[in-house]
């Protein structure tokens, strides 16, 4: 495919395809949630709060190795000179391998990346571009701790508005302006109880769910659960042909780190054992997609463990490669602890038939993909459902859920103890014209 007809894709799907395999692409989370929505759009300026300070992309030499220090970095590093490293212990020896193992796949995606210099040129204007006019949302933004909501007011309300099919009430129409409007009876307001309940959007249009004066923007056929680990077992379907072709899970996975554990809790890692992945999978068979840091404590845990627990067989692993607007690693490639990757690690659920001839229905995948992108707000991850559809098992059209969720994608289920966080509409734009 030309690289014209590459990028005209891209601007229509938020996906750019670098090769014929597939298997190099990066994606503009963005345009690929602004799929779901009709009234709203996700803002790009929130979206990307971060790396976008360079103009101009670095050469390859630089990016795929090491920056330049500064003078005071260069002072510290004299200072250390004399002194031998510290010999690598038995796990970092093994994340050390399996570094060396992804460096030529990753330094080839990336040269993808920089050779493609109407793509460069592109991703320079995400942060502002879009494909409509946007008037952002006025009103209240008390920034709400669910987990903390949870434990202080567990009898919380939501009030979800939808909107009823084709009307005559304006798409465009301000958010604050909804109850002064005299179309206001073509919407329709559910009261629900907000945690340990599952809040649907039914409907094929933009919802907006209300909670202590915030407002939060629904994408079409979506749903949350808000609840904390112990609830967890409520979506489990009374019927396996109910149940899920493609479970995403983020977990927050306990880290030493105080800023980390500012942003959200963690949990030890034993705790996600428990999760019913066996029991949320379709009869057909599941597609797993766990994300995972480059610890290899957490990589050691899911492979003789975690996955086990699941009754989850290894498929592949999967790189995300998060760069800057001007193209350059977010992060010298070769930096110990705060390599500028992550891994999305996969695997199959069997589903209800265990038996020898079950696997293999299920698409054989390779370690040899790489998903390049501007990361966006903290621990927020690309939207991956466009990149692993080929290999779903089962219904052509999955049914998926996300264990973790921070956000609700649509036609999605939404599973956490705060999966409306992204859902703020401080987050969002309202359409215009």
């Amino acid at each position: 495919m030309e690289d014209s007809q590459k990028l005209s894709q891209f601007h229509e799907t938020g996906v750019y395809h670098f090769d014929d395999s597939n298997a190099v692409v990066f994606v503009d989370p963005v345009r690929v949630l602004n799929r779901s929505y009709n009234r709203f759009t996700v803002s790009p300026s929130t979206y990307y709060p971060r790396f976008f300070e360079s103009p101009n992309p670095k050469p390859l030499s630089t990016v795929a190795t090491s920056s330049s220090p500064t003078k005071r970095h260069r002072n510290r590093k004299r200072k250390r000179s004399s002194k031998q490293p510290p010999p690598l212990n038995h796990r970092e020896r093994i994340a050390l391998q399996r570094h060396q193992e992804a460096r030529p796949l990753l330094l080839k995606a990336h040269e993808c990346l920089l050779k493609s210099i109407r793509l460069l040129g592109a991703m320079s204007t995400l942060r502002s571009d879009s494909s409509c006019l946007k008037e952002c949302l006025s009103g209240q933004h008390s920034k709400h701790s669910f987990v903390e909501l949870g434990e202080l007011i567990p009898s919380l309300e939501v009030t979800l508005n939808l909107r009823l099919g084709d009307s005559d009430t304006d798409p465009h129409q301000k958010l604050n302006d909804l109850e002064d409007s005299p179309s206001v009876q073509c919407y329709e307001q559910r009261v629900l109880p907000a945690f340990n309940n599952l809040v649907a959007n039914d409907t094929k249009d933009d919802a907006v769910a209300e909670i202590l004066s915030n407002n939060y923007i629904m994408p079409r056929e979506s749903c949350f659960y808000m609840s904390d680990l112990g609830q967890i077992r409520n979506l489990i379907p009374a019927h396996a042909d109910s149940g899920f072709n493609l479970i995403v899970v983020d977990p927050p996975w306990e880290n030493a780190s105080a800023h980390q554990k500012s942003r959200y809790p963690t949990l030890p890692n034993r705790y996600f054992l428990s999760l019913p992945i066996k029991q949320l999978t379709h009869t057909d068979g599941a597609l797993v997609a766990l994300w995972v840091t480059n610890r290899e404590k957490l990589r050691n845990f899911v492979e003789t463990e975690l996955f086990t627990a699941w009754g989850v067989s290894y498929a592949a692993n999967f790189y995300w490669l998060k760069v800057k607007a001007n193209g350059s690693l977010i992060s010298d490639l070769d930096l110990f602890h705060h390599r500028p990757y992550e891994s999305l690690i996969l695997g199959y659920s069997p589903g209800k038939v265990e038996n020898s001839d079950n696997q293999s229905k299920f698409k054989p995948l390779k370690d040899d993909h790489v998903i390049m992108s501007i990361p966006g707000d903290y621990s927020r991850k690309p939207p991956i459902e466009d990149l692993l559809r080929d290999y779903v098992p089962g219904l052509k059209h999955p049914r998926c859920i996300e264990l973790f969720a921070r956000e609700v994608m649509a036609e999605w289920v939404a599973w956490g103890n705060e999966p409306l966080h992204f859902q703020d509409s401080r987050y969002f734009c309202q359409k215009d014209g």
